[in-house]
């Protein structure tokens, strides 16, 4: 990925629409994906209008809006959402992603599942996850699901991604499970997997995190050690399983109501750019990472949002 193009990723990040074009540093403007590398991705969050979740002036089930996201995205080079999804435990947000998928399929966009494992060591982990796995096949990815086109594939095969919480999955059991689809799926799972799941798990992703150290008090650390540990380690101890990069703008939980006064700073924009280019370190055009999952869409909660317009009021040298 050149400078240009790096440059041309960068997106604002005040929740305004439009943008203070004097105060832009020149590297903001834009933001269409390369046409080269991996195939850019968002997580996108599907709760918004649900009271448990702060206003951000529209609903997460409007599929007008959703035409509106949509279309924004593919105007950036962005080639699907991928979108955090809890099975039945959570029937708003699985109503979400039904609407996301028709439209999706209307606009030849493509659509991705983030399985959120129980987030209670509860002992149902395991059959939670069997049940919405079941109803994932069922309703969006497998032969008799009606918009199955717009789900996401590589290679011809399903992508699932997977969020870890508390519940101990046995992982092993959901990987033979999941075997016996017509196309069984490629389970993508966060960098920190146990050693005891390795073969259940066909690719890994990154997820925003400053690094050992944690999260420094002024916001200063962007990441970099935790995003060179995880290209490293896919070049080397995983250098067989499937690589999905990540770039963020930065992070602030403070609007969130399980906030832990987490920040890490967007600095005029240098967050997002050094993580979006950083895989370069590691991989280039001959040999890229087939996905580049941009974290995220639209989470305003925990400051990751990046579907509103600009950076203003930077200073940075052009």
């Amino acid at each position: 990925m050149s400078k240009t193009i790096i440059a041309a990723l960068l997106v604002c990040m005040v929740m305004v629409d439009g943008c203070a074009s004097k105060d832009v540093h020149p590297a903001a403007a834009g933001f269409q994906a390369p046409s080269r590398g991996p195939k850019v991705l968002a997580a996108w969050m599907p709760w918004f209008g649900d009271k448990k979740h702060m206003d951000v002036g529209y609903s997460s089930q409007d599929t007008n809006v959703m035409r509106r996201q949509i279309q924004d995205a593919l105007n950036r080079g962005i080639s699907g959402f991928v979108v955090d999804w809890y099975g039945d435990r959570r029937p708003y947000h699985d109503k979400s992603f039904a609407l996301l998928q028709q439209v999706a399929s209307e606009m030849h966009f493509q659509v991705a599942l983030m399985y959120d494992e129980t987030e209670n060591d509860n002992g149902q982990a395991t059959d939670e996850a069997f049940g919405a796995f079941d109803k994932a096949y069922r309703a969006y990815i497998g032969p008799s699901a009606r918009y199955r086109d717009a789900y996401l594939t590589y290679n011809g095969r399903p992508v699932v991604f997977i969020f870890p919480k508390r519940g101990r999955t046995d992982w092993n059991r959901i990987r033979a499970k999941v075997n016996t689809w017509s196309s069984p799926p490629l389970l993508i799972y966060k960098d920190d997997a146990s050693p005891e799941f390795a073969g259940a798990f066909d690719g890994y992703y990154a997820w925003v995190h400053p690094g050992h150290k944690g999260w420094a008090p002024d916001g200063s650390d962007w990441g970099e050690q935790y995003l060179d540990n995880f290209y490293k380690n896919m070049t080397t101890k995983r250098a067989d399983k499937i690589v999905v990069g990540a770039a963020w703008p930065g992070f602030d939980d403070s609007h969130a109501s399980w906030g832990l006064n987490r920040h890490m700073d967007a600095r005029c924009g240098e967050t997002f750019e050094q993580t979006l280019g950083f895989y370069r370190r590691y991989y280039n055009d001959s040999n890229s990472i087939p996905f580049l999952l941009i974290e995220t869409w639209n989470d305003y909660e925990e400051g990751t949002a990046v579907e509103r317009a600009t950076y203003t009021n930077c200073n940075r040298p052009s």
